[in-house]
């Protein structure tokens, strides 16, 4: 069963659980701004990803201060957990960032 972090706004996050749902997938959503993530899941994401987990093209990242910017990755993810890039799916041992096509043949098969 897959898990997505995302936003519930997000149309992106919205068009990966809806194809995933269409492919008779069981999706758990996780809102990361209602419920906030634990450390344990920024550092798996962040192992997986890097750099790339953060999402410096955001109204949010625009919206920082530059000595904010400065922070470590998980401390700006926790603290501002719409700057991750989105949306994270995480089923059994893969976990993908974005929904591309690569990410859709990852867990669709198409």
């Amino acid at each position: 069963m897959p898990t997505v972090y995302g936003l519930k706004n997000c149309s992106t996050c919205r068009m990966a659980i809806q194809e995933l749902k269409a492919a008779g997938k069981d999706v758990t959503f996780v809102d990361v701004r209602e419920s906030q993530m634990d450390s344990d899941a920024i550092d798996r994401f962040l192992r997986e990803f890097g750099d790339n987990f953060v999402n410096r093209r955001s109204t949010t990242w625009r919206n920082l201060s530059d000595s904010e910017r400065q922070g470590t990755p998980e401390d700006l993810i926790a603290r501002n957990p719409t700057l991750m890039k989105r949306p994270v799916i995480v089923d059994g041992e893969l976990v993908t960032l974005g929904w591309s096509a690569a990410s859709r043949l990852q867990h669709l098969g198409e």
